[in-house]
């Protein structure tokens, strides 16, 4: 692929095949049982969210530094995450709360309809984009604004996913999920994090922790 964007997409030894096997059966030693995420992820170049520096690390199943304070989640948290979004059905479209380096944007686009990404750190989402769009991925619309505040005048979302840690589950959030959406959040601080899972319902709202997690916390207000 000839994307003429400064990342290299076809990659180099570290992104063998094998390389690549390697981590997804790592995977799915973890638990991930979904096929689609699986080979959305066995396909997708994760070397391209990173540095140059740290590409060669890209497929091990850990979270890496991208700047800014800011990480690329670990394969298995991405994969988990995803997984629990598409338990319910097809993604018809969702939300991401934090875009960061948008190796997990890439992997939603794969699998959703529509992805709306917001980025409160404007360099994380210029590179991003620029990512997104050397792989041809163009069912995404990105905005920098504070995720916590949702994206004005959007709903309905069949998902949401956030990046970050927040300190509770944001109203401002599930009130932007279609009745049968699931909201996929790490929820806590410091140490104290849990991976919860929220599904809105005729009746209301039903949630439910699924494993302890962690990650970097979820901030307001936004970066230029």
């Amino acid at each position: 692929m000839n994307t003429g964007s400064s990342f290299d997409f076809n990659g180099s030894g570290f992104t063998s095949a094998r390389t690549r096997d390697r981590l997804i059966t790592r995977l799915m030693t973890q638990g991930i049982r979904d096929a689609r995420v699986l080979d959305v992820m066995r396909q997708t170049p994760r070397h391209i969210f990173l540095d140059e520096a740290l590409a060669h690390r890209a497929y091990e199943d850990t979270a890496l530094p991208i700047g800014h304070s800011q990480t690329l989640s670990q394969p298995y948290i991405v994969a988990r995450m995803t997984e629990l979004l598409l338990a319910a059905g097809p993604l018809g479209k969702v939300l991401e709360i934090g875009t960061g380096s948008g190796y997990q944007t890439a992997v939603l686009a794969q699998l959703a309809g529509m992805v709306h990404s917001i980025e409160r750190i404007k360099p994380l989402q210029d590179k991003a984009r620029e990512r997104l769009s050397g792989l041809g991925l163009h069912n995404v619309r990105l905005r920098h604004a504070d995720g916590l505040q949702g994206w004005p005048g959007e709903g309905g979302y069949d998902g949401i996913i956030g990046t970050a840690a927040a300190l509770g589950v944001p109203s401002a959030l599930t009130d932007l999920l279609a009745v049968g959406g699931r909201l996929v959040l790490p929820v806590g601080a410091g140490q104290q994090q849990s991976l919860v899972l929220v599904t809105r319902t005729v009746e209301g709202l039903r949630q439910e922790v699924v494993e302890p997690v962690h990650f970097v916390p979820m901030l307001g207000g936004t970066v230029g």
